[in-house]
């Protein structure tokens, strides 16, 4: 610092704006602006292309897009992998405290990571909150490529099993290569580039879409919403195939769902002597789309399913034996079960 002061006091006219150079760096460091975000500023403040490249990390930005990196003009390196550039055949007299301080901003802004090995990682793999660079530097330190595809598994259950979907080594590896988890508050969420064939046994598994690593976050809020689909007659559901009812997941709300008639409607079945077994009939009724075809999944003769659907119909108000009134039905159902499996936490908890 002493000498950039010292470099400073001889530039005279030009003191005051050397100053505002520190003041435009100092805030993006504040901001914790993102690799993108810094070269692209100071491409701008510097009115000539600038780059970052980072070969431990894997960057390799410059703006504007078509700039050949590194033909020439002013490097300066930050770290033993990484520099910064300006691209101008011939320097201004602020140029080298542009290139100085953007070299100090790219070391600062890649510094806060968790050590190797660390679970928190993979917890800020996926952090929505996590800046590209951090999130960058996490997936190479668990050697994952930023534009390697993944998936984001919520799985909840037996976490010792669930455990094993991250092991190294073994017939673990084979089925999820690369795979990587942490816990996250009831949920274990699983980073993992390939998925298997079959799920342990004993596990309810939300499968996120295959996305770019850096965009894992994404994947990660899908898993965690497939979550909450499981135990309505499957145990692994993935996000890509739900289609519009994920947009009703998303949407609709707790205290939206107590204002549902129909739902309050199951909830005093529920509460009746063998209420349990009544809703079971109710959801067999609707996957199958007929009262024998009920009576086979949940195992009991026919007429015994046939009494207990009219007995439902007198509590629901409506009719089942139309497409309208079993369409009605399975929403209730659907609705009531979303609103008993909350989405799991982001995060710790």
């Amino acid at each position: 610092m002493k000498g950039l002061l010292l470099r400073l006091s001889a530039l005279d006219a030009d003191a005051e704006n050397a100053v505002r150079v520190i003041g435009f760096f100092d805030a993006l460091i504040a901001a914790k602006a993102s690799p993108r975000t810094l070269v692209r500023e100071t491409a701008r403040l510097a009115g000539c292309p600038a780059g970052l490249a980072d070969t431990a990390l894997g960057l390799a930005l410059h703006e504007p897009p078509g700039a050949d990196p590194f033909s020439g003009g002013l490097v300066r390196e930050f770290s033993e992998t990484g520099r910064v550039w300006l691209g101008r055949d011939e320097p201004l007299p602020l140029d080298e405290i542009v290139l100085e301080r953007f070299a100090i901003a790219a070391g600062l802004l890649l510094e806060a990571v968790p050590p190797p090995g660390d679970g928190g990682l993979v917890e800020l793999v996926l952090s929505e909150d996590a800046g590209e660079l951090e999130r960058s530097r996490a997936l190479r330190l668990l050697r994952v490529g930023p534009d390697d595809r993944v998936h984001v598994l919520a799985v909840e259950g037996d976490l010792a099993v669930a455990g094993d979907l991250a092991v190294k080594g073994d017939k673990a590896a084979d089925a999820f290569p690369g795979a990587h988890a942490v816990s996250l508050g009831r949920v274990r969420a699983v980073l993992t580039k390939g998925l298997p064939d079959r799920f342990p046994p004993g596990l309810r598994v939300g499968v996120g879409s295959g996305v770019p690593a850096i965009e894992a976050p994404a994947s990660w809020r899908q898993a965690r919403t497939a979550l909450r689909f499981t135990g309505l007659g499957a145990d692994v559901v993935r996000h890509d195939g739900l289609g519009a009812l994920a947009v009703i997941a998303a949407r609709m709300r707790a205290e939206d769902i107590a204002g549902v008639a129909d739902v309050a409607a199951l909830d005093r079945l529920a509460a009746e002597p063998n209420g349990a077994g009544t809703l079971a009939v109710l959801a067999a009724f609707c996957a199958a789309g007929s009262a024998r075809g009920a009576a086979a999944r949940v195992h009991r003769h026919h007429s015994t399913i046939a009494a207990r659907l009219a007995h439902a119909e007198s509590k629901l108000g409506f009719s089942l034996a139309d497409p309208g009134g079993r369409r009605r039905l399975d929403l209730a159902i659907l609705l009531r079960h979303l609103r008993d499996r909350p989405d799991a936490p982001a995060g710790p908890g």
